[in-house]
């Protein structure tokens, strides 16, 4: 028998909305997997080729212990006072609080962006529980056809995520090809699973793959890998510049836009 903290969502008497119904076009996608898999970098670049076909997409970045919107914008776009926090600290979420919470950019225009700000953390604002965790995705697929979720990866102490990964359409799992990513998604898989997740959802992804990788040995120990998403390292100096959201040119990077594509078609229909 498994035991979780009090008030989890893994409570066992937390009961879950049944998945959103399938739609020809959009949805809800969350992002999750093992720690260092490459969850924000790949909903960043979801978000920005659904953009760039000029798709609405609110992208939603629920790491509070290192906010990632600082890390993945340059500080030119974010001279604001927009935070996921401010939305979750209200007693009832509402669309007004989110579309005044959402950061706008001005070079992706069909892009907006709910996250933690530089300098905040969990402790900022006052806690928050499932009730506003759910409210806030409601209110999300209301405003646009095409939400994105960059979930954290250790679900057991992060509501938002939870929430997310059971109310998403689609769940994209990834994991680097190393054991430690394995045993990291086999001592998570048991919470989801016993609380009562549609694992039917979940697309496993293979992530940073380089040529010495064993991919084939990951999918015979976690089973048949939907996508295969191969290491850039013009994604990698994206990320230590801080500009998830800038172009990819580099031929090195072919594989991944087409993996990135592949998602979007077979997950969106985009």
């Amino acid at each position: 028998m498994l035991n979780f903290k009090k008030n989890t969502v893994f409570s066992r008497d937390n009961h879950f909305a049944e998945s959103f119904e399938d739609t020809a076009s959009g949805g809800v996608l969350a992002v999750w997997g093992s720690p260092n898999s490459g969850k924000s970098t790949v909903a960043f670049k979801i978000a920005k080729h659904l953009a760039d076909k000029k798709k609405n997409v609110i992208l939603l970045l629920c790491d509070m212990t290192a906010p990632m919107l600082p890390c993945a914008v340059p500080p030119s776009e974010l001279e604001i006072e927009k935070s996921l926090g401010s939305i979750l600290a209200a007693t009832h979420v509402t669309e007004a609080l989110v579309k005044y919470n959402m950061v706008t950019l001005k070079k992706t225009p069909y892009l907006s962006i709910v996250g933690m700000l530089k300098n905040e953390n969990e402790y900022t604002y006052a806690p928050y529980g499932k009730v506003q965790a759910e409210e806030l995705i409601d209110c999300l697929k209301e405003i646009a056809p095409f939400v994105v979720i960059d979930c954290s990866s250790y679900i057991a102490n992060d509501i938002l995520s939870a929430v997310s990964i059971s109310d998403a359409d689609n769940v994209l799992r990834l994991v680097n090809c190393d054991l430690k990513s394995i045993s990291y998604l086999s001592s998570q898989l048991p919470l989801l699973q016993n609380s009562g997740y549609d694992m039917d959802k979940h697309y496993k992804v293979a992530s940073n793959v380089k040529p010495n990788h064993g991919v084939e040995q990951m999918a015979g120990a976690l089973g048949n890998m939907a996508f295969s998403i191969p290491a850039s390292a013009e994604i990698e100096e994206q990320y230590l510049q801080g500009n998830l959201l800038g172009e990819l040119s580099m031929k090195s990077s072919r594989g991944f836009r087409s993996e990135i594509q592949k998602i979007c078609k077979e997950v969106f229909s985009v």
